[in-house]
């Protein structure tokens, strides 16, 4: 698991899987980095060790460029009607997405095109002030749409207005508008961007994996279903979480060593 791997460099330790990007010189989402994309989805889906999923880029001017331009003039147009599946590179970034694990985005760069639309797919996404920049130029450079999921998940990040603002005025989104606008979780001076990352990853990986797993599913219920039916899926899953024994022995633990004390929830926070 995680060998022969060209594009990418992986390495698993503690509950996290840490996956850097390096696909010289401007880390361009092409054919075989897509392939070695979904191989890492696949390997840490299976992985029962792995909780969290770190994605960064070796080169820190760039996160990933754009998808290659190459790739796409190869893509079939000689059936353009509405298609009952999802095309292979959504069913590839729903496969990410939908991963039991919770997955971080580090980005320090460059983030544009297929690959602000492969951020999009992750749980959680971290970028650099004064470094980072997202974008979908595909309007402007090669008169089509964002492809990849980008009209589809930056209005439910961003809102309507700001997407099209995005797509169609194809203008780069600094980190701090980035984070203002909901397009990424937080931006970070880029001395401190890997230590709160790294932090939150240790504290998510020391989770159980079943509890990981329930949580994105209940959040997604909240963006999928009505509110009835999203707390009703909340309240089975929070009683197939607590019904572990090992969720009991840690509440246990937690009371026996004093919580519900004044002293213990002041400290509580650290």
């Amino acid at each position: 698991m995680y060998t022969d791997y060209r594009l990418i460099r992986v390495a698993a330790a503690d509950g996290i899987c840490r996956a850097t990007i390096d696909n010289p010189p401007i880390n361009l989402l092409d054919v075989p980095l897509a392939d070695e994309i979904v191989r890492l989805t696949d390997e840490v889906a299976l992985d029962e060790d792995v909780r969290v999923l770190i994605v960064d880029s070796a080169d820190p001017e760039f996160f990933i460029a754009h998808a290659d331009a190459a790739m796409i003039l190869d893509l079939p147009t000689d059936d353009v009607g509405l298609h009952e599946e999802l095309s292979p590179f959504h069913a590839a970034m729903e496969q990410f997405r939908t991963l039991p694990k919770a997955t971080i985005a580090v980005i320090e760069g460059i983030c544009r095109g297929g690959g602000s639309e492969w951020a999009m797919a992750f749980d959680m996404r971290y970028a650099a002030l004064g470094k980072a920049v997202f974008g979908q130029p595909e309007a402007a450079l090669g008169g089509i749409i964002p492809g990849g999921g980008g009209t589809q998940r930056l209005p439910r990040l961003i809102g309507r207005g700001r997407a099209l603002e995005v797509i169609l005025g194809c203008r780069d989104v600094d980190a701090a508008t980035a984070e203002a606008w909901g397009y990424v979780d937080r931006a970070l001076p880029p001395d401190k961007l890997r230590r709160f990352v790294d932090r939150l990853a240790a504290r998510i990986a020391s989770a159980p994996a079943g509890t990981i797993a329930a949580a994105k599913r209940a959040v997604d219920a909240a963006l999928s279903t009505d509110l009835s039916t999203g707390l009703r899926i909340e309240d089975q899953l929070f009683r197939q979480t607590l019904a572990q024994p090992a969720a009991r022995e840690r509440l246990r633990a937690v009371i026996d060593a004093g919580a519900q004390t004044r002293e213990f929830e002041l400290g509580a926070g650290s």
